[in-house]
């Protein structure tokens, strides 16, 4: 059964409202987070011990990696000692807003709770994952898309799968989440639109006319310190994108575009300056 290899996909934003900051210091929010095309890989091999390796040699690989993390808290809670050798093939950018890590710690959670027969109920997981990170429980449980609340961990299956391929970029600049958090341009008074209806409109009628509902609050505050990311938005649009927004806390900013040869255009231009680029086809989900 082993080694036993597995891809963790990243996901955008469509549309991030951050709706007040609570007492304990955390804000809450409202977005849906669609799975895109751009994944990790990783391998599980046989290990009495617990043991990490990463292409990416940026990324720690001990205690501080949300994989191990996952690993630890999935025996602590099992109350197992088992062991294994994670191998983490790093494709989808860190910094970048596309919850990569978040990812690679849910399939850490999934995967080994089937490979070790640890027996960890889908509640438990759910709670591990949420104190691992606010996206992992996106990434442990959806494979499309999801509305969610709170801090993001409050997820609502929606179903649906967008109908248009997706051009993301990464702009080769890293965006702390802390960072944006602290330098966002707070809205709270504003009255907040239903991302989860226009989300429903826009997938199952073709609605479009509420994509201007779908902003991106970490967008203003990041365009202005990181202006390279904000050229990249227009460039998707100057290339036919009838929607650009940032993903997440950034800097990886997703066009939507109607047709293939658009898509494929838009992402030549971008690679052809040095970005990192994934193209997703209509219909994607993580079930694939």
């Amino acid at each position: 059964m082993l080694p036993f290899s597995v891809k963790s996909f990243a996901k955008i934003n469509l549309g991030l409202l951050i709706t007040s900051r609570r007492a304990d210091g955390y804000h809450t929010l409202e977005t849906v987070f669609a799975p895109i095309d751009w994944y990790d890989t990783i391998t599980f091999s046989e290990s009495d011990a617990l043991s990490m390796c990463c292409t990416d040699p940026l990324l720690p690989v001990d205690g501080n990696n949300l994989c191990m993390r996952a690993a630890k808290a999935l025996r602590e809670s099992a109350g197992i000692s088992a062991g294994i050798s994670i191998t983490l093939d790093k494709r989808i950018p860190f910094g970048a807003g596309l919850g990569g890590g978040s990812s690679d710690a849910a399939t850490v959670l999934r995967t080994l709770n089937e490979l070790w027969n640890a027996g960890v109920s889908s509640t438990d997981l759910h709670s591990l994952a949420s104190g691992l990170g606010a996206d992992v429980p996106y990434f442990l449980e959806m494979k499309g898309l999801a509305f969610a609340r709170g801090i993001g961990d409050e997820l609502e299956d929606l179903s649906l799968t967008l109908p248009f391929h997706i051009v993301t970029v990464f702009p080769e600049e890293h965006i702390s989440t802390v960072w944006a958090y602290r330098h966002f341009y707070a809205r709270f008074e504003r009255s907040v639109p239903d991302l989860k209806v226009l989300a429903g409109r826009l997938c199952t009628e073709g609605d479009r006319s509420g994509l201007g509902a779908f902003e991106n609050d970490f967008e203003p505050a990041v365009f202005d310190h990181y202006p390279l990311v904000k050229k990249v938005k227009q460039a998707l649009l100057d290339q036919g994108s009838f929607f650009a927004s940032l993903s997440g806390s950034g800097s990886a900013v997703f066009g939507f575009f109607d047709s293939l040869g658009d898509a494929e255009g838009a992402a030549a231009i971008m690679r052809g300056m040095n970005y990192r680029v994934c193209i997703t086809a209509p219909g994607f989900s993580m079930a694939q």
